[in-house]
């Protein structure tokens, strides 16, 4: 089977101005010809991804939601956004199931899992986003909690699926997990994506998110089985992003 091409995600969170944009052509001038090899993806908030889309024109980045409605078709849901309008704004990608939305707007995993069947049935790739808490780690419950997440927020398909894991803890500070807690996480993913979709799962791209930087992003993808990253505010300026795109071994 073909390896799997790596993925480095920016996420803006709530960040950012139309002139901030300009940051996107500054990072394709940075990272140059590893734009082919690796897939960079920057998903900024809302009302720019039209203005970023058509920014990214001739260029090999790609543009990215932060989340969307669960429900699918025009509905009257007032200050919802669908799947469908963010695809028609040039959105490739979609996060659903970031710890953010799972811990300050109480998403459950069927929620998750129902915005992530939206974004597929809108032609645009879910990245579903798991993982654990400080005291679930504590308490020792990372497998139990991690794995109840991947069961119930990936679809029935294993087809154009990303699967981030993002240690809540880890998030927006300066810690982060030690490589062989990354791996033994990542590893739990696959194989309970194996358990669901067999061989098809080797398919699936698992990114690692939390407190990813230019200083600690080489050793975090020399780990097995990290397929990139989802990086939070490292992403906002192109010269911290691009460093972290070309510390992947498949930009050299």
């Amino acid at each position: 089977m073909a390896a799997r091409k790596p993925l480095i995600a920016g996420n803006w969170k709530m960040f950012g101005r139309a002139a901030d944009l300009g940051e996107i052509a500054a990072l394709s001038e940075a990272i140059g010809p590893a734009s082919g090899a690796i897939d960079v993806l920057i998903c900024p908030p809302a009302p720019y991804i039209g203005a970023a889309a058509e920014q990214v024109r001739g260029m090999s980045i790609l543009i990215g939601a932060q989340d969307c409605s669960a429900v699918g078709a025009d509905s009257a849901r007032t200050g919802e956004i669908s799947a469908a309008m963010l695809a028609d704004a040039g959105a490739l990608c979609i996060i659903v199931g970031h710890s953010e939305r799972r811990t300050l707007h109480g998403e459950t995993s069927d929620l998750v899992r129902r915005k992530a069947e939206a974004a597929l049935s809108a032609g645009v790739t879910p990245i579903v986003c798991v993982g654990e808490t400080q005291a679930e780690r504590e308490a020792g419950r990372v497998a139990d909690i991690v794995g109840q997440q991947v069961r119930d927020s990936v679809p029935e398909q294993s087809a154009n699926i990303v699967v981030a894991y993002e240690p809540v803890w880890a998030i927006g500070g300066t810690r982060t997990p030690t490589l062989p807690e990354i791996a033994e996480v990542h590893t739990l993913i696959r194989t309970v994506l194996a358990e669901r979709f067999g061989d098809q799962a080797n398919a699936v791209r698992i990114l690692y998110g939390g407190s990813v930087g230019p200083k600690n992003a080489a050793e975090i993808f020399s780990v097995e089985g990290v397929d990139g990253a989802l990086v939070g505010r490292a992403s906002l300026k192109a010269t911290d992003f691009a460093a972290i795109i070309l510390a992947h071994p498949a930009a050299s």
